[in-house]
């Protein structure tokens, strides 16, 4: 995709970015165009097992995660998951399979061609329990205290309304709900020079947020019992990945082409896992 750059570019600005760059992705899936290799190759790095990988239809994987929210879920048979951002449909398949018959998941992505990709998963699959619906993740469309866990993997960075993703989190769990993330933040700040770069938000660097102004817009959403539950550096991918590749080269002209520049936003760039709560109702009498 060709380099677009914009100072302070505007919140529509980067979601049309985001957008074209997953639409893309999700029809080289469709067309069968590229190997599943690399996928696989990320998805083992982040946390997934042979065993989750066999479960979903292969075009599911799209290796764009960060991590396997998954993991420490501890979903039960029967909950209703949200998937915020649910791509090709991997996390919300593997969250289907927990969940049971009795369970329900819906995934919500604001692109077309995503949607699209995860329907045809999900019938290939035979997953009858999972939706999706077309909507961004600062919009939910979902009803109020509809969800028992919401799930997201690498998507919330990609959102230019940070505050507005997790005060909507909040609305559609059910009171006593919990929010279990992976994301990408930053440990310092990233340079000037990388903030104009819409391709950029688009590979999750961008647009990422500060680890702690991250956990801060969850505590002033509402969530309670929150918790990092790991946290490693994901930045080697930016430091070691090829040079021809366009979010690298980008990067690289940005800051001068200098390694050394590099290498610090590679170090400060992290892949944390967070859980959080929605507070239980209270009691009127």
């Amino acid at each position: 995709m060709e380099e677009t750059r914009k100072a302070n570019p505007a919140p529509d600005d980067i979601r049309k970015e985001v957008s074209a760059r997953y639409a893309s992705l999700a029809m080289q899936k469709v067309s069968g165009c590229c190997s599943p290799q690399a996928a696989e190759t990320t998805a083992r790095a982040i946390g997934y097992g042979d065993e989750e990988l066999s479960a979903v239809p292969e075009n599911a994987n799209l290796g764009l995660g960060c991590g396997n929210p998954l993991a420490f879920a501890e979903l039960r048979p029967g909950s209703v998951v949200v998937d915020l951002g649910s791509g090709g449909g991997f996390d919300a398949f593997l969250a289907a399979r927990e969940v049971g018959d009795t369970g329900r998941v819906i995934g919500v992505d604001m692109t077309d061609h995503m949607i699209t990709l995860a329907q045809r998963n999900a019938e290939q699959g035979g997953f009858k329990n999972c939706e999706f619906r077309k909507g961004t993740i600062e919009d939910l469309p979902i009803a109020d205290s509809t969800a028992d866990m919401i799930i997201s993997n690498c998507v919330i960075n990609l959102s230019p309304e940070k505050p507005r993703v997790f005060r909507e989190a909040l609305r559609v769990l059910k009171p006593g709900g919990r929010l279990m993330v992976s994301d990408v933040v930053l440990t310092a700040p990233l340079p000037e020079a990388l903030l104009s770069h819409l391709d950029l938000y688009a590979a999750c660097v961008a647009g990422a947020a500060l680890r702690e102004d991250y956990l801060e817009a969850i505590r002033d959403a509402g969530f309670v019992d929150i918790k990092v539950v790991s946290e490693q550096n994901f930045g080697n991918l930016l430091a070691s990945t090829s040079m021809d590749d366009p979010m690298v080269k980008s990067a690289r002209e940005a800051l001068g082409d200098d390694p050394a520049a590099l290498r610090r936003v590679a170090d400060s760039v992290l892949s944390l896992k967070v859980s959080a709560s929605k507070p239980e109702a209270r009691a009127c009498c």
